[in-house]
């Protein structure tokens, strides 16, 4: 269940039935500062700014104190305003926090730190006021109202500053869902501020005679200000039924807020708050009515948003006529006559025509709007409708005048062409409006300078064109913006009205002209509209005018894709695609996470100067592409090799404790400390593999090269040469180690490295040393470090290689012979003639000790390097590390901004809204079974197996001796690991955690001195491992370590205890669990888990919803905010901030999310779903990500960051990867091209990074009225842009998010988002966008949002047109016609080519070229034809059918619904019962429909007797109905099974028949089909109209088909049509008498309802044989009326359902649900038939688990194992 469809928990406290209040929070617990007590030692109090803050907050000593309340020493000047104004205590507390965290973050923000440190800067008070306060000073002046910032003439202006913006802060955090409505909290602050100025000026209350005090009280401010107008949204919401009752009855939060843009609302509501006013009635003939805009439900808003667009499509449609009637080859040519320009001026009346349409579609939309007060409104909405009739008909008369003085003359005489001149004067008036917005769009700041200013004589002037709103204003962008996008659209547009031009209007112009020219058809059914050809050339054109209409979106859709991938290219996007070309750059990327994540301490600024803005081009130029070496400067600086190690290995650290990659892998992946005194830096194993043996080799060939020679050879790969370094040091160090210091042997190996480094440094090692020997040196080292890693060491082995490296090394690799002697004197032999006799090394080896884990590790690098013979490209082998490590380098070499000291940085927080989702799986989940014998765990362990198998070394290494331990010791683990493969909330939590990890090792790295990181790397290498516990038993002791889920690493061995403050500070972590108290009070398994989250991640702070019963019916409302407290070690209550009543009157997440972002705290904030992950390498860029909010895009900074987003749920299956597939391309190149260049990116959803100051002040992060927000996500983008603010999109970081993996999921959620676009439709904000955006940028709108849409149902209602035209075609006689029958074949063609384009081109083009951009064309091409094989092509026409059918049946009739997908794995084969329920009316239906007319079509064509003709003409069609039929099964597993077939129709039967008293959906028919048709119920008028005149179609079939029966004997009277009614009723009757039969004796006397069973089908089978002989009826007949009255009485139905107000109470409702249930048999067995047929067949199962899993497959799955139910789990 979800949070939309629930009601909140009740909680309730009492002691004996009173009232029994909370607990109060205790004096010590606090937040993240203990800001209560200065005192405390507490890191965050030693920071200066902190303290600063808090001083400033403190200077309340000379202010007037309130009489009724005892001050004392500690308060500060949110408690004075506090005890005034009556704000909660912990709203006061909560904003103390919060303001003090504020400005302390910008202190230490500041470029250059003032003069005294312990005093506050008042520039950062007054930058906050200016933000924080924007939003208000221009509604104050938009309103005409004098702001009340009184700022000038104060002494103190900083603590006014900061009294103002306290102010405003306690307001918003106490107004509940008054926060929707941002305007109605600027009019409660400007009263109060009135009331603060006048206690601050000391004004003396007329009243009282006394210094003015507001009279408030207690709680006053929520009992006094808040409660009142929240009662009336409450009353609102209630009267709304739901959301069910028309939008235009009742007013929404925008309605409210709305409320505040006139002045009026100062003269209705007063101050204090009058209750008795009409605002607050709930009388509904008394009540307020709609403000600014009325939602009326229509497909006409569509026209009405973007009439602009439509106008223009009418229009070049009709000048494209004109000009291609004339025949000629090319437009041009016919425009060269003079007539033909005469009648384009016809596109003038059009024009006027269209205006006025305009103008009738907003009065009848909007006439609710006028009143007394608006009577304005209504003048403008009647003189816009005359003077638009006005201009058509001037037009039309100056047109008329035309032709009448050509035709008087007999030529174009002067007289005619002054007419001409005349219409083309009148026409230049007619278009001065457009052609100043064409002017004011080339200089669109003189545009937004006139929109932004509030002088009522521009007010007067704009006052025709649109009604004055508050937002909607200055909406222009820069020149070079406008530039870009309107290339971008004129583009666009030249191609689709080139093709459009030549493709579809001139084809059609010569096969109209036929058929006007042969007027007369003989039909062969009665024609209503006489004799002529018109109807027919309506069915030619009309498919073909859809076409024109929409395929602008696929014109988008291809310019978009082209010039996306052009941005991807040049944002250097898929420059590191895999490992290899990682290793290609490592050098590189090392250099490029200095460049970028490490920030540069000299920088003070943080503006870029122009120089230094291009020395970091250079610099970023030489990091791509390896220009200059840039990687030599870690080699020369060993701190930054430092730096780099410990940031490298904590990723892979992270990798380890994802399970990504093994113990072994985890150590090829490191880079190790520098020790053993190595020259070179130590790459990860992983980059020198195979590279020493090759130097070897090169070495070995030497044949009198000299050393520089080989040496440069050597040195051409990096890795190589690094490799021969290392080893070299290495095994110089692990020699002169394991032989014992002062003896011999050990002054020998010294001598003889000196040597050898003394002939290198002069350059003589090839000429003094045998390079033939080197290979056999080599082997002899192998085996000695072999000998060295035994567990027992073999003191005779070791000895004996020593020995043998000796002679080797000494005697015989040196090309100079020398004698015992010379090698004695060069200190290379032993000086005893003992020793030299054999006993070299045999009492001067030591072992290290055996426990020395640094020792050993060391030892296996070394190992490792000169013995691997591969590359290890398959290193890691799990594909998502190898995804996350290449995205990550790659984004670094990508454009972004320099990373500031953490200090420094933008504070930010994350938000997440849970309800009662997964927060981790309970051992019951992972073990319970399906129907198929799958449990959870044994899906997992298959889908992930090579992280599982990672897990389980993992345990073991954690002290686990026996896999069954897993159950009991591990469990949490297990839980755990799973959950991080689900989408849970504890992957969620797990994943933004990282942001804490990484600031706090970011914290040390800014701080840390350079002795600190070079100590600190020995150090980290002295514990044996980089990761506590992560490296298995062989691995040696390592430190004790906390729960790897705590997040701790390496790296926290190094903390000094600041950074834990400073990531804190920086960083806060809001998740919203509105049940949590709920859930501890019923002992849910969640509310622990939830516990468990906070215990096990300090930064994590729970949000909830507490409801106290009081013991009476009253009921009180709270917002809590709890977290874990280490010292308490128990769960604490921070806040507790009482709601004026219950939290949920609209969208519950948007509310969720709204009632815990009080408690956020920092200057931004980021939407994160819980249904997401993060990675730790992308928490490292997110500083980079939030100095965006710094830069200018355009003429703005932005206000949205829009981020990446990975779907991380694609290798689940094939279906899974469809889905991925369409929304990564949507999520990457879509919204790349909306951010840059059109300047139209929305926010589309989660994880985008708000400016949290600039939303908290307009509205929030989303909108939450009932059912028209119920896209809540959508509408923040819409607000933002509306407002003025900037949405921008970044792809150098991302975030992980899940979807839906089975088709029920994905259809649902896709039924939800095209729900919540026709809600978008119907909306003020669309309209406004439609309006008030640029002509381009309004394109780019609506094709990237409702036109999408919009356009995928004019594809289907295009299919449509088309297969009833041709069976209109076909029925009446026409196609039969000798003149129509060639150009009906090609009109054909042209037709089957658009179907083509329709239904490939929207998913398939911008997924090839974003996966040709990232992955290369070669494996591009390879997943487009790999997907197609898997039969995508189904799911994505299938997904058409869920889009368009729950989008038109939105802005039709409603019923838009928050959809709960589950998103669970699906494995288990779902019912055909289910997926009846769930896709018979918007697939199944449609689908037999459609098929009905293709075998109609082809029965009764002629066209149909060529086979080829048929199928070029059909093909895409069928396709389409096989489609929508059969996709269920096809991605349903074990769809084809046949036993499941079986128990699948069983099943559907008892479904069918079942009837009870309140029984669920689930179980039976009749329950499900009332609950199908509910919205017809709620629709208006006009809905319910058009749905029957669409239902009037199917009698169509009857109508044309009988006219086509032997028996009618070619007769075309009407009476033969009417008498095929009596058929109809005659079967009517039957099924009547049969079902009175069967009630009234088949229970009782079963014999007398056989007995008229028997009856009837006498009579019956009497009839058939008495037409047979008498007339001309043939039993072909009966078959082929079948397909005229089936569909006959669907229609019935259909016009039935839409009457059900009227039926349900007589006698004909029990028989219409009869007929409905046998339809529903009917068409349950046709779409079970093919299903049966396929299952029946041997191979289709097994081909279906192909086609499903093959992804599974790729990765070693046993797919076919889980399915059949013979698993044997291996643990």
């Amino acid at each position: 269940m979800n949070l939309r469809q629930r009601s909140i928990p009740t909680r309730t406290r009492s002691r004996g039935g009173a009232y029994a209040p909370p607990e109060p929070v205790s004096a010590g617990v606090y937040n993240i500062i203990p800001i209560h007590d200065l005192l405390t030692d507490h890191p965050s109090l030693r920071c200066v700014e902190v303290r600063a803050a808090a001083a400033a907050l403190r200077s309340a000593g000379d202010l007037r104190k309130p009489s009724f309340m005892v001050w004392h020493n500690h308060m500060d000047i949110l408690d004075w305003l506090g005890m005034f104004f009556g704000f909660q205590n912990d709203n006061v507390r909560n904003q103390r926090e919060h303001l003090v965290l504020h400005l302390a973050n910008s202190l230490m923000r500041r470029p250059s730190p003032t003069k005294d440190a312990e005093s506050l800067d008042p520039t950062v008070v007054r930058d906050f006021r200016k933000k924080l306060l924007k939003n208000y000073t221009s509604w104050c002046s938009y309103l005409g109202r004098k702001s009340q910032l009184w700022l000038s003439n104060s002494r103190d202006v900083a603590r006014r500053e900061l009294l103002y913006v306290s102010l405003y802060l306690l307001i918003w955090g106490e107004s509940a869902n008054l926060r929707f409505c941002p305007e109605c909290i600027c009019y409660i602050f400007h009263h109060m501020a009135i009331e603060l100025n006048q206690i601050l000026e000391n004004y003396i209350d007329d009243n009282t005679g006394r210094p003015f005090e507001p009279s408030y009280g207690t709680n006053g401010f929520l009992i006094r200000v808040v409660t009142p107008i929240y009662n009336v949204i409450k009353w609102e919401q209630e009267s709304s039924k739901n959301g069910t009752k028309p939008h235009s009855a009742w007013r929404n939060y925008d309605d409210i807020n709305e409320f505040f843009w006139s002045r009026k609302c100062f003269r209705r509501l007063g101050w204090p708050i009058n209750r008795d006013r009409k605002f607050f009635s709930t009388d509904k003939l008394k009540k307020v009515g709609k403000t600014g805009f009325v939602e009326q439900r229509s497909f006409w808003n569509v026209y009405r948003s973007f009439d602009r667009l439509w106008v223009m499509l009418i229009l070049f449609l009709q000048a494209f006529v004109i000009v291609a009637w004339e025949g000629n080859k090319y437009p041009w040519t016919a425009l060269e006559n003079r007539d033909v320009q005469v009648e384009l001026l016809t596109i003038f009346i059009t024009w006027g025509a269209l205006r006025f349409f305009q103008s009738v579609l907003d009065a009848g939309t909007q006439y609710s709007l006028v009143s007394r007060e608006t009577r304005l409104l209504g003048v403008r909405m009647v003189l816009k409708s005359v003077v638009a009739i006005t201009w058509t008909i001037v037009f039309g008369v100056f047109y008329w005048r035309i032709w009448s003085q050509k035709n008087s003359d007999g030529r174009w005489s002067d007289a005619a062409n002054g007419r001409i001149i005349t219409f083309l004067e009148a026409a230049f008036v007619f278009i001065i409006p457009e052609l100043l917005a064409l002017s004011l769009f080339i200089i669109p700041w003189v545009r937004i300078c006139l929109e932004e200013t509030n002088w009522k004589i521009l007010y007067l002037l704009t006052w025709w064109f649109h009604t004055r709103t508050f937002v909607g204003r200055g909406l222009r962008e820069g020149l070079v913006t406008n530039l870009k996008y309107s290339l971008f659209w004129i583009a666009v547009l030249a191609s689709k009205f080139s093709f459009s031009y030549f493709f579809q209007i001139m084809p059609l112009v010569a096969p109209t002209k036929i058929l006007l020219a042969n007027p007369v058809v003989t039909y062969t059914w009665h024609e209503f509209f006489g004799r002529a050809n018109r109807t027919a050339i309506l069915v030619l054109w009309v498919p073909v005018l859809l076409i024109y209409l929409m395929d602008l979106q696929i014109w988008y859709a291809i310019f978009s894709s082209l010039v996306g991938a052009v941005n991807g290219l040049f944002s250097h996007l898929g420059e590191i695609r895999n490992i290899e070309q990682l290793r290609l750059r490592f050098q590189f990327f090392a250099s490029a996470i200095q460049f970028n994540i490490m920030p540069e301490k000299q920088m003070s600024n943080t503006k870029l100067s122009l120089v230094k803005k291009l020395r970091d081009g250079i610099h970023r130029f030489k990091l791509r592409y390896g220009l200059g070496r840039v990687y030599k400067k870690l080699e020369s600086s060993q701190v930054e090799a430092n730096r780099f190690a410990l940031i490298w290995n904590e990723i892979i650290i992270t990798f380890r404790e994802e399970d990504l990659i093994s113990d072994a892998e985890h150590e090829l992946l490191e880079l190790p400390p520098n020790c053993w005194d190595i020259r070179v830096i130590r790459w990860p194993c992983f980059l020198l593999c195979n590279e020493l043996l090759l130097a070897l080799s090169q070495a070995a060939d030497v044949t009198g090269e000299s050393d520089r020679w080989l040496w440069s050879k050597i040195c051409k790969n990096e890795y190589r040469r690094c490799a021969v370094v290392e080893a070299y040091d290495s095994i110089k160090y692990l020699l002169l180690l394991v032989v014992k210091c002062r003896t011999e042997e050990n002054s020998i190996i010294a001598n003889l490295f000196r040597e050898i480094e003394h002939y290198i440094r002069i350059g003589k090692f090839t000429l003094m040393y045998k390079m033939t020997l080197l290979p056999q040196i080599h082997a002899k080292l192998i085996y000695l470090i072999k000998l060295l890693l035994r567990p027992e060491k073999d003191h005779c082995e070791v000895v004996n290689v020593l020995q043998a490296l000796y002679e080797l090394s000494v005697r015989e690799f040196s090309k100079e012979k020398r004698s015992i002697r010379l090698l004695r004197q060069e200190g290379l032999a032993p000086l005893s003639p003992a020793t030299d006799a054999g006993l070299l090394f045999d009492n001067a080896v030591e072992f290290p000790d055996a426990e020395d884990a640094v020792f050993c590790r060391h030892l296996r690098r070394l190992q490792t390097i000169l013995t691997s013979k591969d590359s290890m490209h398959n290193v890691p082998k799990n594909r998502e590390a190898r995804r996350r490590l290449a995205f990550f380098s790659n984004s670094l070499f990508m454009n972004m901004p320099h990373a500031p000291l953490v200090e420094k940085m933008v504070p930010f927080s994350i938000l997440t809204p849970y309800y009662d989702e997964e927060v981790m799986y309970g051992q019951g989940v992972l073990r319970n079974e399906n129907e198929d014998g799958i449990s959870t765990l044994f899906y997992l362990q298959k889908i992930y197996a090579d992280e599982w198998a990672n897990f389980i070394e993992r345990m073991h290494g954690e002290g686990m001796k026996d896999d069954s331990e897993i159950w009991s010791a591990k469990a949490r683990d297990l839980r755990l690991w799973a959950s991080y493969r689900g989408q849970t909330l504890s992957r969620t939590v797990r994943g933004m955690m990282y942001y804490y990890r990484a600031l706090k090792m970011l914290t040390f790295l800014d701080k840390a001195s350079e002795i600190d990181i070079q100590s600190g790397s020995q150090q980290l290498a002295s514990h044996g491992s980089l990761s506590s516990g992560l490296d298995g038993p062989h691995l040696g002791k390592a430190a004790a370590a906390k729960k790897l889920s705590r997040g701790v690493s390496s790296v926290n061995l190094l903390f000094k205890g600041h950074e834990y403050a400073s990531a804190l500070m920086k960083f806060t972590y809001v998740v919203a669990c509105q049940l949590y108290g709920l859930q501890k009070m019923s002992g849910d398994s969640r509310a622990e888990e939830i516990f468990y989250l906070m215990k096990n991640n300090e930064a994590l702070r729970v949000a909830y919803v507490d409801e106290v019963h009081l013991g009476t019916e009253e009921v009180e409302y709270h917002s809590v905010l709890v977290k874990y407290d280490d010292e308490l070690q128990k769960e604490v209550e921070i806040y507790r901030i009482r709601l004026p009543g219950p939290l949920k009157l609209g969208e519950g997440k948007p509310e969720n999310q709204n009632h815990a972002i009080i408690f956020t705290r920092g200057d931004a904030v980021q939407t994160i779903d819980m249904n997401q992950d993060n990675y730790y390498e992308e928490a490292l860029k997110m500083r980079n990500l939030l100095e965006e909010f710094k830069t200018y895009y355009g003429i703005r900074k932005p206000t949205i960051l829009g981020v990446r987003e990975n779907v991380f749920t694609g290798s689940v299956s094939s279906l899974a990867w469809f889905m991925s597939a369409q929304e990564t391309s949507f999520v990457t190149l879509g919204q790349r091209v909306l951010a840059n260049p059109l300047k139209i990116r929305m926010h589309y959803g989660h994880p985008d990074v708000f400016d949290r100051f600039w939303f908290l002040t307009r509205g929030g992060i989303s909108k939450a009225s009932r059912v028209i927000n119920i896209s809540e996500d959508i509408f923040a983008g819409f607000n933002c842009t509306l407002r003025g603010g900037n949405v921008t999109h970044h792809e150098y970081i991302q975030v992980g998010k899940g979807r839906d993996v089975g088709l029920n999921q994905i259809s649902m959620f896709e039924a939800k988002v095209a729900g919540g676009n026709g809600e978008q439709v119907l909306s003020r904000d669309v309209y406004r966008l439609g309006h008030r955006l640029d002509f381009f940028r309004m394109l780019s709108f609506y094709y990237s949002s409702v036109g999408f849409y919009f356009n995928t149902m004019m594809v289907v209602l295009t299919v449509y047109t088309f297969l009833w035209g041709r069976l209109y075609l076909a029925l009446s006689g026409v196609e039969r016609s000798r003149h129509s029958l060639t150009n009906n074949k090609a009109l054909g063609a042209i037709l089957n080519q658009q179907f083509i384009i329709q239904l490939g081109f929207f998913t398939a083009l911008p997924m090839v070229v974003e996966n040709s951009l990232e992955h290369g064309f070669i494996q591009a091409v390879y997943d487009f034809l790999t997907m197609q094989l898997q039969l995508a092509s189904i799911f994505y026409t299938f997904s058409m059918g869920t889009r368009t059918h729950f989008f038109g049946r939105t802005i039709l009739h409603g019923g838009a619904k928050y959809q709960a997908t589950g998103r669970g794995f699906v494995v288990e084969h779902k019912s055909f019962a289910e997926n009846y329920r769930l896709y018979a009316r918007s697939h199944f239906v449609k689908a037999v429909e459609l098929g009905v007319v293709l075998i109609v079509y082809a029965s009764q064509s002629i066209m149909a007797t060529n086979t080829l003709v048929y199928i070029a003409m059909a093909i895409s069609s069928w396709f389409l109905v096989v489609s929508w039929i059969m996709a269920p099964f096809v991605f349903n597993p074990s769809g084809f099974d046949w036993l499941k077939t079986v128990y699948d129709f069983e099943d559907f039967m008892n479904w069918i028949w079942y009837s009870g008293v309140f029984v669920k959906a689930e179980k039976s028919w009749e329950t499900w089909w009332y609950e199908e048709q509910d919205h017809l119920r709620t629709t208006g008028l006009w809905g319910k109209l058009l749905e029957m005149i669409l239902d009037i179609r199917f009698f169509f079939f009857q109508y044309g088909v009988v006219y086509r029966l032997k028996i009618t004997g070619g007769n075309t009277s009407i009476a033969v049509y009417l008498l095929s009614w009596i058929i109809m009723i005659v079967a009517v009757g039957i099924y009547i008498v049969i079902s009175y039969a069967r009630d009234k004796y088949s229970a009782t006397q079963h014999i007398y309802y056989r007995l008229v069973q028997l009856l009837v089908i006498v009579v019956t089978v009497l009839v058939i044989v008495l037409l047979l002989k008498f007339t001309q009826f043939v039993f072909l007949d009966l078959i082929t009326s079948l397909l005229a009255f089936i569909p006959t009485g669907w229609g019935l139905i259909s016009i039935a359902l839409v009457l059900r107000s009227f039926l349900q109470s007589t006698v004909v409702w029990d028989t219409v649900v009869s007929l409905a249930r046998l339809y529903d048999l009917l068409f349950g067995i046709i779409i079970l038939a093919p299903v049966a047929l396929l299952s029946w067949m041997p191979g289709f199962q097994s081909m279906q688990t192909r086609i499903l899993f093959n992804e599974a497959f790729s990765r070693g799955l046993q797919i076919s194992r889980i399915l059949t139910g013979k698993k044997n789990i291996d643990m």
